[in-house]
């Protein structure tokens, strides 16, 4: 067993986290929505306003802060009118980007809100600068924000919603370097300028707009957009970053060796890298972190289990993926300076997905999981946190712990991770400037290639944990790959 120590002071803080840090994401891709979220109100299995009733419930469960829609590639595609008014009369489409189906429009704006007041969370909106016009996203947020006499709000109260809803974020386009028009830096910053000037901030409604951030590792893009738009014209940059190896030999999610399941943990820590990086260049156009970096995609991407549709992007969930939740999450904690929201792609049978549905039947994944033990994090403030450490396989250098801290109405939480496959660790905590009079813990752990499945949805799940607290040092054994959160009181 491998022994470490976790320095943790109280005081010492360093950001409050944005509780949409643990945002997710939805598109109308493969079963995400049709099925996993949406079965309409004819459906045998329970719903409200056709939406699945188990998907709520186990979207509260984790306390879900923020869900981005319509995509996603999808997005730059979605043309929002299609999308409302009687379902009989909306218009068909083919989805090009995602196995192409017809996609019939039943779950639009209306559904969408719908979704997001019963599970208390807010809406973010990407709007089509891809495929869509200036007007046409100008009127999308009429429609929704706007509660005095207009033409779009006349036609909202025609579709049965008098009072204009919330809205608070909005993005300006999606990938718009690849899917969402192949776009360079310099076109994509001028078009931005011009379509955010369209995105009017009505009475009791302000728009927090994002633009459409890089790819990965493009700094350049980054660096465009920062010199380019105005601080007023944007109050955050998106960055989409997938733990992809190799993309030509992504394999399956449940099958891996040890070098594999190690290769993608490097691949998912790269992100820390990645956030340094940008978060440079928009330290030196905004120093006081004014704009905000949006991850608003993120996860693990594998190939679809067989026999699933290739463009549906199905794939298992296993104790592997939870480590990598865990990293990132911890990760995000460390950068809540400049990390203001992320979105895990995707939250229902896409890919690293909480929740996947077959029928009437819902299975929680590993990663569900790791947010319901990382949530209290939420609107927490971060504090120093580090540990002691020693690097796994050989030249990938993954540090064995992975860890973050919070302190919120007098609770101190820590959050671990044991990322080693195979050895147990023990982590005496030294916990200063907080006077700890009780501790408690709950532990994920399971072989690394362990998931649920229909028919043995438990076989992966939180339990109670033993803790040692002897004044205000606190000792707790992790076994191999194992998500812990400490509670301190």
């Amino acid at each position: 067993m491998k022994r470490f120590s976790l320095l943790v002071n109280a005081q010492d803080i360093t950001a409050r986290i944005s509780p949409e840090i643990y945002g997710h994401f939805s598109e109308h891709l493969g079963r995400c929505i049709y099925q996993g979220i949406y079965v309409g109100e004819d459906s045998p299995i329970p719903n409200t306003a056709g939406i699945r009733n188990d998907v709520v419930a186990a979207f509260k469960e984790i306390n879900m802060p923020v869900l981005r829609w319509p995509g996603g590639c999808f997005a730059d595609e979605y043309h929002w009118k299609d999308g409302i008014g009687p379902k009989s009369q909306r218009k068909h489409m083919i989805n090009t980007n995602w196995g192409g189906v017809t996609e019939d429009n039943s779950f639009g704006t209306h559904e969408f809100m719908e979704l997001c007041r019963q599970v208390g969370c807010e809406p973010y909106i990407t709007g089509n600068v891809g495929s869509g016009t200036v007007r046409e996203m100008s009127e999308w947020i009429e429609y929704m924000t706007f509660d005095g006499v207009s033409p779009m709000a006349d036609l909202r109260r025609e579709n049965g919603q008098e009072a204009p809803w919330k809205l608070k974020y909005f993005g300006v386009g999606n990938e718009n370097w690849g899917c969402g028009g192949n776009m360079t830096a310099a076109e994509y910053s001028h078009v931005y300028r011009r379509y955010q000037s369209f995105c009017k901030n009505y009475p009791g409604n302000t728009l927090y707009k994002i633009a459409c951030g890089a790819n990965s590792g493009d700094l350049e893009w980054t660096e465009t957009l920062m010199k380019t738009v105005r601080p007023d014209q944007m109050q955050g940059i998106s960055l989409h970053y997938y733990a992809i190896p190799d993309w030509n030999k992504k394999g399956l999610a449940a099958e891996f060796d040890e070098d594999g399941y190690y290769t993608q943990l490097a691949a998912a820590l790269y992100i820390g890298t990645l956030l340094d990086r940008h978060g440079e260049i928009m330290n030196r156009y905004d120093p006081e972190c004014k704009i905000g970096l949006v991850v608003d995609e993120w996860g693990n991407w594998f190939d679809v289990e067989p026999g699933t549709n290739p463009g549906f992007l199905y794939q298992q969930n296993t104790m592997r993926d939870a480590i990598v939740a865990a990293i990132t999450l911890n990760l995000f904690n460390r950068h809540s300076r400049r990390v203001v929201m992320a979105n895990l792609a995707q939250t229902v049978n896409v890919l690293q997905a909480v929740l996947l549905t077959e029928g009437a039947e819902l299975v929680k994944t590993p990663t569900f999981h790791v947010f319901d033990l990382f949530k209290a994090h939420q609107s927490a403030d971060a504090v120093y946190c580090f540990s002691e450490n020693e690097l796994l396989a050989g030249e990938k250098k993954i540090p064995m712990l992975s860890s973050s801290a919070s302190v919120k109405n007098g609770v101190l939480t820590m959050t671990l991770a044991n990322c080693s496959m195979t050895e147990d660790a023990e982590v005496a905590c030294d916990i200063s400037r907080f006077d700890v009079s009780e501790a408690s813990a709950r532990l994920l752990t399971a072989p690394a290639r362990a998931f649920n499945d229909f028919g043995k949805a438990d076989a992966v799940v939180p339990k109670a944990h033993s803790v040692s607290l002897n004044g205000n040092s606190v000792t707790v054994s992790l076994p191999a790959c194992s998500v812990a959160e400490i509670t301190l009181k």
